[in-house]
């Protein structure tokens, strides 16, 4: 059977900050921002709680129904994005005292392609009990048949060899410079071109 996935909205803002907030409190960027297990605890969630607030208000949420999954999307046109200030800001939302969380949000900026429009893949997070089944491929397959049609291109950063190698099997491929954290881990910028477009 598939599986069912609807938009999220305002309303799912709790549960689905919860899924993210569970599903990256040991990823090695999260680890990386914020190195002190005690303070990654008690302030990760204001970090993912700011990108979903992103997602939620200039992009868009699915979820499973069922609450397992959930996936943050924003429609990237052509040219320049975002604003020179923005990561201060984006700290200053988040964790003022931790320059770490500035540092990667310039660091992802500058990486990102701006020569075509794209679908951006943000955040996935599937609950631990039900990886490995499938959920997280479905939810992202549900957008990349949609880019398939109407022939846009998709783009995300890997945050770890492991999830680089799952994009891949979806046909994602590494630009080939990684984003270098500074003595941290790699990210992996990836770009999927649109395929099989129905005829």
């Amino acid at each position: 059977m598939g599986v069912a996935i609807r938009r999220a909205g305002e309303a799912d803002r709790e549960a689905v900050n919860r899924l993210l907030d569970e599903g990256f409190q040991h990823d090695p960027v999260s680890n990386w921002v914020f190195p002190d297990e005690e303070h990654r605890r008690t302030t990760h969630r204001v970090l993912m709680g700011a990108f979903l607030d992103m997602a939620l208000a200039e992009g868009y949420v699915h979820v499973t129904e069922d609450g397992a999954a959930c996936a943050l999307w924003m429609s990237m046109p052509a040219g320049a994005h975002g604003d020179p200030e923005g990561p201060a800001r984006f700290r200053e939302l988040v964790d003022p005292g931790n320059e770490r969380v500035e540092r990667i949000a310039r660091l992802m900026d500058a990486i990102h392609p701006t020569d075509r429009p794209h679908e951006y893949l943000m955040f996935i997070a599937v609950k631990q009990d039900v990886r490995s089944q499938g959920t997280g491929t479905a939810l992202i397959a549900s957008v990349l048949e949609r880019c398939d049609r109407e022939g846009l291109s998709a783009y995300l950063e890997a945050s770890s060899a492991r999830s680089r190698g799952l994009y891949e099997r979806l046909g994602f491929t590494f630009l080939g410079a990684p984003v270098e954290l500074p003595d941290g881990p790699h990210m992996y910028p990836m770009w999927r071109e649109p395929q099989g477009a129905a005829s």
